[in-house]
């Protein structure tokens, strides 16, 4: 990076090549580039997932490598956010530990900073649920499922108070209504298993679902509700999906969603 270094390093983050208009000028690029240029493609919020049928796929491996850094298994986690609190010189419960997992969404670059951040804030010797709430901010998979809450606990005030929040993080309708989505169809799953006697761990595995807490805070919530409440909200939430394609007004018809969610149950 520095200015007459022998190397050059260029990095490339979120673009998805696979799907790129420019394939064919890629590929000539990425077979002759210069020994002093490396390219770095980084994917975070954009999944990387190759064509094998694709010139530029086959181009990619030959000469590049592809590592994963896979998310840390909940256990192993749990103990780093521990270790990296004692060394703040806080505690903090594993129950908490696991929710500050559930709320950013478990990857490390992000819980390094919150760590630091909640350490700071929290006055006690123990981190407590209400010192994470107050500074921590919380992707956006947490705030849907805190919608789906407010919902099924009638808390119809709270559910577009949250809708407004989202809007308020510049969140796109579109990613809203598929994490809506998501949570609605594992509230759905989580209901089917309860009527079924099928227990949590079948559940997480049937949902791909990671977190102890997070399948407690669904199993939890399905129990409240009913299996045609589930496949209601599922049902509107994929009409409205289709409707933000062609939409003006998304955000309007988020929240006709978000109402029509509240009242599924008179429907």
């Amino acid at each position: 990076m520095p200015a007459f270094a022998d190397k050059t390093l260029v990095e490339i983050h979120d673009f998805d090549i696979f799907k790129s208009d420019t394939r064919q000028q890629l590929c000539d690029i990425f077979s002759d580039l210069p020994d002093y240029i490396c390219i770095v493609l980084i994917y975070s919020t954009v999944e990387y997932k190759p064509d094998g049928r694709q010139k530029i796929n086959k181009e990619i491996l030959k000469n590049a490598e592809v590592v994963e850094f896979a998310a840390q298994e909940q256990d192993r986690l749990v103990k780093w956010i521990k270790r990296h609190f004692q060394d703040a010189g806080k505690n903090i419960s594993t129950n908490d530990a696991e929710y500050l997992a559930f709320i950013t969404g478990g990857l490390m670059a992000t819980l390094n900073g919150e760590i630091e951040k909640t350490a700071a804030y929290s006055l006690n010797e123990t981190v407590s649920r209400s010192d994470i709430d107050a500074v921590v901010t919380p992707v956006l998979d947490t705030v849907a499922y805190k919608l789906t809450d407010a919902l099924v606990s009638r808390e119809n005030s709270k559910a577009l108070k949250i809708l407004d929040e989202l809007f308020q993080m510049r969140e796109v309708p579109h990613k809203i209504i598929y994490s809506i989505s998501l949570k609605m169809r594992q509230l759905l799953a989580a209901r089917i298993c309860i009527e079924r006697g099928i227990n949590r761990a079948e559940f997480m595995s049937m949902c791909s679902i990671r977190h102890d807490f997070q399948a407690s805070t669904l199993m939890s919530t399905a129990r409240k509700t009913t299996l045609n409440d589930c496949r209601n909200a599922v049902l509107y939430c994929a009409e409205t999906a289709l409707e933000l394609n062609s939409s003006i007004e998304p955000e309007s018809r988020m929240i006709e969603l978000v109402t029509k969610l509240a009242l599924r149950d008179r429907a």
